[in-house]
């Protein structure tokens, strides 16, 4: 297919994931307090939308405290810099067998819940956007697993188009986007759908750019996709989504790393990904353009 590189681009920053990186850089933010304001650096640098998760403020632990979410959307909405905010509802899906040969009862990290308390926070704080990771899929962990049955994500789907929070569909690999596409016939999910191609994460979708351009030739038209990979890989991909036509995704929650042996903020991420893009001779754009290209609203939370 012919080259249609982007002409204008916006960069997402995942300021801190759910990945048990808080102990690898003391970079990666904890508290709502540092979260927050590792989103409003990472916007400051460029990004104009930052994706957020909860961890606790002691441990690092992932977490899904409705609190802990509210405390970040109010510090981040009360900042001094604008951008769009996008909220995490991939959590409460952790699913861990007890062994190969015992695989019930689960045992710790086994986190399931229902769509509802899967987006009790979505309800109140009201993002712009929040993720719906559409599909089961096996992490790098010998007995983990991503739980998204096609029930959970019709329910968690209808919620979200329901409270006018627009679904970044995350596709981990090429039936990911399949089923994201029967959510849109269905009527599930409205038909400009945005979705973020996930590359490199075990046992997903591999980073190399055969498989990328399978992902990308799968996205329909009149979608708006971004994409992203791990690691060593980050900037790279940067560079791959600008030239295939999509935006980009940098930040802690996939790469600590600025160089080697150089732990990386997530302003300095956002930072290096508005250089690249700028050197391909494409536009970074903002938060205000970002809402009037994806048809979004920034609201208050809930009471």
């Amino acid at each position: 297919m012919p080259l249609q590189m982007s002409s204008e681009v916006f960069i997402t920053c995942a300021v801190t994931g759910s990945g048990s990186t808080q102990d690898r850089s003391p970079h990666v933010p904890r508290s709502p307090e540092q979260i927050a304001n590792a989103a409003i650096d990472a916007a400051k640098a460029g990004a104009a939308i930052v994706h957020c998760h909860v961890r606790d403020p002691q441990t690092g632990v992932p977490s899904r405290k409705v609190e802990y979410y509210r405390e970040v959307t109010e510090r981040i909405r009360d900042a001094d810099v604008d951008c769009v905010l996008n909220l995490t509802a991939g959590m409460g899906g952790d699913l861990v067998l007890g062994g190969i040969e015992k695989p019930l009862p689960t045992v710790q990290g086994t986190d399931m819940a229902g769509a509802s308390e899967r987006m009790e926070h979505v309800r109140q704080c009201l993002p712009e956007i929040c993720t719906l990771d559409c599909g089961t899929m096996n992490f790098a962990e010998a007995d983990y697993v991503m739980t998204n049955t096609p029930g959970m994500l019709r329910a968690m789907g209808g919620m979200m188009t329901e409270l006018g929070v627009k679904p970044e569909i995350e596709a981990f690999d090429t039936g990911h986007l399949w089923f994201a596409k029967q959510l849109v016939s269905e009527g599930v999910l409205k038909d400009d759908a945005l979705v973020q191609l996930c590359m490199g994460v075990p046992w997903g979708a591999p980073d190399d750019l055969n498989t990328f351009m399978a992902m990308v030739n799968n996205v329909p038209d009149n979608w708006t996709w971004s994409g992203f990979s791990l690691g060593r890989n980050q900037m790279a991909y940067v560079a791959a989504a600008v030239i295939a036509g999509g935006n980009v995704r940098v930040g802690l929650e996939d790469n600590l790393w600025l160089g080697k042996g150089q732990l990386a903020t997530n302003a300095q991420l956002v930072e290096r990904a508005v250089t690249i893009v700028g050197n391909l001779g494409a536009k970074v754009i903002g938060p205000q353009e970002v809402r009037q290209k994806l048809g979004l609203e920034k609201r208050a939370p809930a009471a």
